[in-house]
């Protein structure tokens, strides 16, 4: 039997279903269950409490950064670095390159390196570690302690789920491999249409990159032949959330990925409801529109132009949410793809995600506000009159 196993999933196909169910159906083994957000950690708690009343006494729920903290780091600090070992590592998220030394005559960074000074390139000078640099540190920790890192991560958990798997990169990829070659049942579980964010940005492994976890998985080149990982892009390929023209729609930007289906089961499906599918609406029906059916406001960020008697999000801080009607504000280069669906190309990957994740958040009709020229024809969508 493969230990490892990837999850592809859908967006509103059940992926925090499944990992519960799956720990609640193992009360006897010992569960980590990681996930990139504080968001994520708390739906997958609430989940938890709606199906048994509690996070069970043997499912341990933690953020990544903080599982990277507290199991790789700190317990074999000493084995990196004889300096450190008496230090209490603690963790800074950073949006840009870490461990800046100074800035050139032409303002450009000089950076320490690992090799120059141990404790500038990994550290704060309270000893806080970089968000950039902390899977590098546990991938180092665990070489010089001989593999101890995760053998005792592995005689911890027998079973590993790490959500939002999609959003890793770097040296977090080299971990997920240790992973897989230790004694515990590893599953990752992501939706590579939708990364948009990273834990950090880097060069290595870059060619997995952009939600392209499965080619990481499966490649002997990155893993060798004596590692293994099943790939599973059925069990959560339905939404449980999209109507099905939502699912065909969205399902254009990604072509190298199986089309999305709507679950038609009697729960999903069991409304009525007028007025579904995806809707071309040009800015001087906008007020009507959103005065008739009320959808979330979706936006790429505030400065973008949207209505304030409304609700609104952005793209990004959408993720996760379902609604019954969006309404979306699209930038140029999502409008140059709405006007040309057969050419995902057009997007830059970012763009992409964050325009998907925005068309799946809702069940019944999504809109876009756009003017259509005379006699133009919008694929897969209808325009509002």
């Amino acid at each position: 039997m493969n230990n490892n196993r990837l999850v592809i999933a859908a967006a509103g196909s059940g992926k925090t279903t499944l990992l519960v169910k799956t720990a609640i159906e193992n009360p006897n083994k010992s569960i980590l269950i990681t996930t990139y957000t504080e968001s994520n950690e708390q739906e997958i708690r609430d989940k938890f409490v709606k199906e048994v009343r509690t996070v069970p006494p043997n499912v341990t729920i933690i953020t990544w950064f903080s599982f990277l903290l507290k199991h790789w780091v700190r317990p074999y600090q000493c084995k990196l670095n004889d300096s450190i070992a008496n230090e209490r590592i603690g963790f800074i998220l950073v949006n840009t390159r870490s461990g800046l030394k100074y800035k050139n005559k032409d303002g450009k960074g000089v950076y320490w390196s690992e090799k120059d000074n141990f404790k500038n390139y990994y550290f704060t000078k309270d000893f806080k570690v970089y968000s950039d640099k902390i899977s590098k540190f546990c991938f180092e920790a665990n070489k010089a302690s001989k593999q101890a890192v995760v053998n005792r991560i592995s005689a911890l958990y027998n079973m590993i789920f790490i959500d939002e798997v999609q959003d890793l990169a770097g040296f977090d990829l080299e971990l997920i491999k240790l992973l897989f070659k230790s004694k515990s049942e590893v599953m990752l579980v992501g939706d590579p249409r939708q990364v948009t964010y990273k834990t950090h940005h880097t060069t290595k492994y870059s060619d997995y990159g952009n939600g392209n976890i499965k080619g990481f998985v499966t490649s002997d080149k990155t893993l060798g032949k004596r590692i293994s990982c099943e790939v599973d892009e059925t069990t959560l390929n339905k939404s449980h959330r999209c109507y099905q023209d939502i699912c065909d729609y969205s399902s254009k930007l990604y072509p190298q990925f199986k089309a999305v289906d709507a679950c038609q089961c009697n729960d999903c499906r069991r409304e009525k409801i007028l007025h579904q599918g995806v809707f071309i609406v040009p800015k001087h029906l906008c007020s009507e529109y959103l005065k008739t059916y009320q959808p979330m406001q979706l936006r790429w960020n505030a400065r973008s132009k949207v209505n304030p008697s409304y609700e609104v999000m952005n793209f990004g801080e959408s993720k996760g949410l379902t609604v019954d009607r969006a309404f979306i504000y699209p930038t140029k280069d999502m409008v140059n793809w709405i006007r040309n669906p057969d050419r995902p190309e057009l997007l830059k990957n970012p763009t992409r995600a964050r325009l998907y994740v925005a068309l799946t958040r809702a069940r019944h009709s999504v809109a876009i506000a756009l003017d259509p020229e005379e006699g133009e024809v919008f694929e897969g969508a209808t325009i509002y009159q």
